[in-house]
């Protein structure tokens, strides 16, 4: 588990941001911590959203305390389990009496959350590792989304950009006033997503790709997996 922090502090930001990266699980995943309100004159912790919590529960949840950070938010790029597998620890340690905490996903994927996840989930793996070896290792019951997303929808800071392909409910997270984006597993840094996977679509992806490709250069990347990119430097690659 490797974390570090990024500050994109750029001109118009309503206030300094610093989002922090746990890179977790044996795939390696990204889990964004996000602050979304400014740090206060005194002690106190702040709302941010979850992006992503793959694996390794305690390490996000430690992070979480020493930055003095609660989750409004977990939001879900995709269903994929190397993207939800700390989810129940996450919900369970982490709803707080009075504070609401919204489960956020597409609702083409939201099969891969609620009392029939595993079956899916298992599905997925078996189809491209043989076995489910993954999956049962890690394996607690997923709770249910409570917001069900689709293209346009704001939540938090983010509106949502569906970019099926990957999965059919990939989607981005964009905060149009820091120009930045959460591609998921749908774009990364001189890469793009698989399709071998049960609901993978080469075609939609390509579109979801050309999509990307056509949004402002200088808004930067922050995927799935690996390092960050920008637009304009995966539509050079293209």
């Amino acid at each position: 588990m490797n974390e570090h922090t990024k500050q994109p502090n750029q001109p118009g930001d309503a206030f300094p941001i610093s989002h922090t990266v746990i890179v977790v699980g044996a795939l390696a995943t990204n889990c964004w911590l996000y602050p979304l309100t400014e740090p206060g004159p005194y002690e106190q912790d702040r709302g941010c959203a979850v992006i992503d919590p793959g694996a390794d529960p305690d390490a996000i949840i430690a992070r979480m305390k020493r930055l003095r950070l609660y989750p409004q938010y977990i939001l879900l790029t995709h269903g994929h389990f190397d993207h939800v597998a700390a989810l129940p620890r996450l919900v369970s340690h982490c709803t707080r009496p009075g504070k609401a905490l919204e489960i956020g996903i597409h609702h083409a994927d939201a099969s891969f959350l609620g009392p029939d996840a595993y079956t899916v989930h298992r599905t997925a793996f078996c189809a491209v590792a043989g076995n489910s070896a993954y999956v049962d290792a890690l394996w607690e019951s997923m709770p249910s989304p409570t917001k069900l997303l689709d293209e346009g929808d704001r939540i938090g800071p983010f509106t949502v950009l569906h970019l099926p392909g990957h999965s059919p409910g990939s989607m981005g997270l964009y905060d149009a006033e820091r120009k930045l984006l959460f591609s998921g597993d749908t774009l990364f840094k001189q890469g793009i997503g698989r399709t071998d996977l049960p609901g993978g679509d080469w075609d939609a992806l390509q579109k979801s790709l050309e999509r990307l490709f056509a949004l402002e250069g200088a808004i930067r990347v922050y995927p799935g997996h690996g390092p960050e990119t920008t637009i304009a430097a995966e539509r050079r690659q293209v």
